[in-house]
């Protein structure tokens, strides 16, 4: 964690004052189970770099130690996220019922629209 300069709006105590925080987590240095930090690097989340390592940048607050925390709950969010195993979809076809509704509802739209034509002599 490196506490820098926030960027934007708030005239002095932004120009003199390091408030925002910078968070690097190397994925692969980490000590989190293997199969978490695969799922981690395979996340497409735009915070982690091609290195594997997360960056988050935390400047919402005016105090450091807020910012500290804002980065730290992003983090576990993110972690979390890549904690849960994703459900394993199971293919399924419809029913033969509902080919047969499908195909007899595009059948009456196709009557409908052909009565829209001219009408000839």
């Amino acid at each position: 964690m490196t506490a820098i300069r926030a960027q934007g709006a708030g005239g002095q105590n932004v120009n003199k004052v390091s408030s925002a925080v910078h968070l690097r987590f190397d994925i692969a240095a980490s000590s989190l189970p293997e199969e978490i930090r695969e799922r981690l690097l395979k996340l497409g989340d735009q915070r982690i770099s091609k290195d594997g390592v997360v960056v988050i940048k935390a400047q919402e607050f005016r105090s450091l130690e807020k910012n500290r925390m804002e980065a730290l709950r992003r983090l576990e969010d993110l972690v979390a996220r890549a904690a849960v195993v994703p459900k394993k979809r199971r293919p399924t076809r419809p029913t033969r019922n509902a080919v047969a509704r499908r195909l007899e509802s595009k059948a009456r739209r196709a009557t409908v629209k052909a009565g829209r034509g001219r009408v000839g002599d």
